[in-house]
């Protein structure tokens, strides 16, 4: 049975790149279901007007149209897009999804791509696609591809781009691989290298116990991706050992996950076990990039390219109270453990981080706000790293999954 690509684009100003794209989907036997998301009339056929776009985001096109409004358009087409796309997907509609752009393009495009759920292919040629493009992909599977030249009309290089694109998402969909993996009930557990002797223990019991584990790097993607994954029903448990996200969310590091971290597991009464790790540190870039306001702070060079930045006991303060609302917010089961001696493999006796008064106050902070009808606080006179101290929450998750 044929595939069919989703061809989403601007089709009344570039109708003869999409176009010169459908036809060669169509010549390596790929069906195309033609998106049309531009403002005014398309020159080429489509199989869905713009009409049905502006409609599913409930807004007046007549009226958008007369404004030439551009702003107003692209909010409303971006809007459309983002309701249609997974609602055809569910009908079958298609099986990729595939779309070239400028910003415009690409922001009208991307948020019904990342609606998709994980694995569907989606691929976006754009202007765009060397630079920062979190704020299109998100937490979603979206391969973003650099279209070199701007996409305004058919050239020596913009054909290659457009065929090297056609082939990928043809190659995606037509070509599939079956894989002896056993599916097992999964775990979404969050590590830094700071933390990496943790997860590595306890994954290993885990897997152990007939659990599959995806790590994510606490990087704030890392965080939101798992977010976004829990809220879509992908886990069984969470071992939330690595939150320090929150450090660079609350002082004003590069890695924050943004002010709903924390919330998905609890919200989702999937069991969780959450921890303190790595709370001792906010992250920055180069040295020479640290904001001047944080000058004589302490300071720990991870990497040319990373610096370290030691919380101080009123961040910490903060830091436990932020963990303690979160959750005491939590409809299942829930387990929070504090390492006593220390947060991290730095924040140890003899390391650069080590902090007795600041973990102190995140400890005590945790103790006076926590709920003890909601969560199970649990301290061990250990370092967050040691193999006992993994061990050990590892088997309180599969405590609550067993009882789940």
């Amino acid at each position: 049975m044929k595939k069919t690509i989703a061809l989403i684009g601007t089709f009344d100003s570039k109708g003869k790149e999409f176009d010169y794209v459908k036809n060669i989907l169509e010549s390596v036997g790929v069906n195309t279901l033609m998106i049309h998301t531009g403002v005014f009339e398309p020159t080429i056929d489509v199989d869905i007007n713009n009409d049905e776009v502006f409609k599913a985001a409930n807004a007046d096109k007549e009226s958008i149209v007369a404004k030439r409004d551009r702003a107003e358009a692209t909010a409303a087409l971006a809007k459309g897009v983002e309701v249609l796309i997974p609602k055809l997907y569910e009908e079958g509609r298609f099986d990729g999804v595939l779309s070239f752009g400028g910003t415009g393009g690409t922001s009208i495009a991307t948020p019904g791509m990342r609606a998709l759920p994980v694995g569907v292919p989606k691929l976006m040629v754009s202007t765009v696609a060397s630079g920062n493009v979190s704020q299109y992909v998100g937490t979603s599977d979206i391969l973003m591809m650099p279209s070199i030249v701007d996409v305004s009309g058919l050239n020596s290089i913009s054909t290659r781009i457009f065929t090297n694109a056609a082939f990928a998402i043809a190659g995606m969909v037509n070509y599939e691989f079956k894989s002896d993996l056993v599916k097992k009930p999964l775990i979404g557990a969050t590590m830094f290298g700071v933390t990496t002797p943790h997860i590595e223990k306890a994954k290993a019991y885990l897997e152990d116990q007939g659990y599959e584990v995806l790590v994510f790097h606490a990087t704030g993607t890392g965080g939101k991706t798992l977010e976004a994954l829990v809220d879509s029903g992908y886990f069984e448990g969470v071992l939330d050992i690595t939150t320090t996200e929150w450090c660079d969310e609350l002082v004003g590091g590069v890695l924050a996950a943004g002010p709903n971290r924390l919330e998905a597991a609890g919200k989702n009464a999937i069991p969780q076990v959450v921890s303190v790790g790595a709370l001792d540190m906010v992250n920055f870039g180069p040295y020479d990039s640290i904001p001047k306001q944080f000058e004589g702070r302490n300071f720990y060079k991870h990497n040319p390219t990373v610096t370290l930045m030691r919380t101080t006991v009123e961040e910490n303060k903060q830091l436990g109270e932020i963990l303690a609302q979160k959750l005491n917010a939590a409809k299942g089961k829930t387990a929070l453990f504090l390492p006593l001696k220390g947060v991290s493999m730095i924040d140890v006796e003899g390391q650069p981080f080590y902090g007795k008064e600041e973990d102190e106050m995140l400890f005590n902070t945790i103790r006076e706000l926590i709920d003890p009808n909601v969560v199970e606080l649990i301290e061990l006179d250990l370092d967050i790293n040691h193999d006992d101290f993994a061990l050990a929450t590892a088997k309180k998750l599969v405590e609550y999954l067993k009882g789940a």
